[in-house]
Parts: C-alpha cells; sequence; structure tokens
C-alpha cells in the first residue's frame, strides 16, 4: 500500500486522483494496445513522483514490458532503419529505466539484473539521423544515471527545443558526487564494455554525445580502480590517449567550452598516473600547451587552472638540460 502521507501538501481528492492515475499507467504498461500512451504519460511525471522508480520495479510486468520496447527496436538498428516515432516511443521506456536506475532503493537491483546490457547495442550504432543520435543520447543518460546521478558540475546538456522531452530528462544532470555504491558502479562498468563504446562516441558522435560520453570516461578515470585499469596496458592508455588526441585537434577546429572542459579534466587524471604521465609527456596535443585554447576557457577559470595543472604535471620531474630544454627519455 502506498502511503499518501509525505505527498506535498495539495488537495487530498486531487493528489487521490494523479495517484490513481499513475497506478493506473503503469498497470496499462502491461498491455501492447495502451502501452505507448502510458510510456508517454509516464515519463512525463517522473520527476514529479518521488517514489515512481519502486513502483515500476516492484509491479508485475512492468519491467519485462519495458525491456520488451527496447528489444523491439533491434531489428530497426542492423540495418539502420529506426524512424523518429520508434526512437521517441523507446526514449520514453528508456526514461522510465532512468528513472529506476537513480533511485537509491532499485539502483543496486537494476545493475544486478544487468540492465544496461540491453542498452549497450543502441550505443553501438553509428548512423547519424536525428532518431539514432537521440536514441545513443537517451541510452547514455541511463549509463550516467546508474552511476553518477549526483555529479560535482553540473550539465546542462539538453535545451528544450531538442526533443524528444525523455532525451532531454535523461541528460540533464545536476548536484554533488555524494553516492555511497559508486564502487559496484565502476566495477560493473569495467567488466562490460562501456570504455571502447564511449570511445567510439566521443570519436565519431554529435557534440552532445561526445560530452556525455567523455562526461562517463572522466568519472571512470576519477575512480583509482578506473584509473588503474586504463593504465594497465599499453593498449588500453593508447586508445584513450588516441581518441582524446582526435578530440583536442577537432576541438581546435570546432570549438566547444563544455566538451573541452571534460577533455582537459580526463589529461589531468590520467597525468596522475606515473607511466601514463611518462607517456603524455610525449603525446600530449601542442593545442593544449599552447595559446589555442585561450579565448574558449577565457571566463573558465575551471578548466583555465585544471589546464595548468596538467601542464605542471607534466613538467614536474622532468630530466632537462643545462638550457632547460626536456631530454627525451633514455
Amino acid at each position: 500500500m502506498h502511503s499518501l502521507a509525505t505527498a506535498a501538501p495539495v488537495p487530498t481528492a486531487l493528489a487521490q486522483v494523479d495517484r490513481e492515475k499513475i497506478y493506473q499507467w503503469i498497470n496499462e504498461l502491461s498491455s501492447p494496445e495502451t502501452r505507448e500512451n502510458a510510456l508517454l504519460e509516464l515519463s512525463k511525471k517522473r520527476e514529479s513522483v518521488p517514489d515512481l522508480a519502486p513502483m515500476l520495479w516492484h509491479s508485475f510486468g512492468t519491467i519485462a514490458a519495458l525491456l520488451q520496447e527496447i528489444v523491439n527496436i533491434y531489428p530497426s538498428i542492423n540495418p539502420p532503419t529506426l524512424t523518429a516515432h520508434q526512437s521517441n516511443r523507446v526514449c520514453n521506456a528508456l526514461a522510465l529505466l532512468q528513472c529506476v536506475a537513480s533511485h537509491p532503493e532499485t539502483r543496486s537491483a537494476f545493475l544486478a539484473a544487468h540492465i544496461p546490457l540491453f542498452l549497450y547495442p543502441f550505443l553501438h550504432t553509428v548512423s547519424k539521423t536525428r532518431p539514432f543520435e537521440y536514441l545513443r543520447l537517451t541510452s547514455l543518460g541511463v549509463i550516467v544515471e546508474t552511476g553518477f546521478h549526483h555529479v560535482g558540475a553540473s550539465l546542462e546538456f539538453l535545451t528544450s527545443s531538442d526533443p524528444p522531452a525523455s532525451a532531454s530528462q535523461s541528460s540533464g544532470i545536476t548536484g554533488a558526487l555524494v553516492k555511497t555504491d559508486e564502487q559496484e558502479v565502476i566495477n560493473f562498468l569495467l567488466t562490460t564494455e562501456i570504455i571502447p563504446l564511449c570511445l567510439r562516441i566521443m570519436e565519431s558522435g554529435s557534440e552532445l554525445s561526445k560530452t556525455v560520453a567523455t562526461f562517463i570516461l572522466q568519472k571512470i578515470l576519477l575512480d583509482d580502480t578506473g584509473l588503474a585499469y586504463i593504465c594497465q596496458t599499453y593498449e588500453r592508455f593508447s586508445h584513450v590517449a588516441m581518441i582524446l588526441g582526435k578530440m583536442v585537434l577537432q576541438l581546435s577546429k570546432e570549438p566547444s567550452a563544455r566538451l573541452l572542459k571534460h577533455v582537459v579534466r580526463c589529461y589531468l587524471r590520467l597525468s596522475d598516473n606515473p607511466r601514463a604521465r611518462e607517456a603524455l609527456r610525449q603525446c600530449l596535443p601542442d593545442q593544449l600547451k599552447d595559446t589555442t585554447f585561450a579565448q574558449v576557457l577565457k571566463d573558465d577559470t575551471t578548466t583555465k587552472r585544471w589546464l595548468a595543472q596538467l601542464v605542471k604535471n607534466l613538467q614536474e620531474g622532468q630530466v632537462t638540460d643545462p638550457r632547460g630544454i626536456p631530454l627525451p627519455p633514455q
């Protein structure tokens, strides 16, 4: 039985009607005939119903219905025939999964069931049409909310003019990194293929998808286990460094302050690892050493500080000749 005692102070009759509508829509998810409208209505209400996630998770057949929506789209991603209508519908289902992923009562169970793996085929797609872009973006939003619902910097990824609404909602992330079970999420992400999928999107996605994918990589790197994993082998580190280098080159031609911020933070965190720091002395792009991004960062004191710290980290402990010129490694 769901208590209404903690609801906002609104007229009881109205609260009861709204509550009953939520229950009705959840029940309607089980029927293919009524599911599409229920997905739309519930995705609109998810921000205003604090306990929607437990209601979805514990109601009979609901998660199975949402997964069915996802699986039904698989035939449309290869060959890429996904329509805007299909994309909007599955993004509404993903928005409800994002709700479950971000709620403290359901997050661990969501992860233990390996539900994010159902979204990985969407991240494999490369079509640049809007339906596919929104599909990737909303899928990334679920991954973000699974592990990093509360993050240090505000990321206002989408504007209201960017449909579908669920993609906008899934990717708008604010707050402070206070989660206690983040290690569980990092371990899950490291044992699946999320890093190469993020790197693929960072290389060829839209600016928005690149920003979210780079943010996920950044959060993995900020965890000690994640940093050690990426720097454990030359292949892993070189793949990450190569993609970051390509992004810097692209950003020098098409600047984006929000994307550059996450790229710089990834480089700075890599420089905390001794082996990676030694490699970065050889492969850090020149654009991060000169004034290429001075104009882009003129009002961004945080990123400027990170960039200065990165350069300082790479200079410390470096052997120089009497003229102060770095000597090549022996």
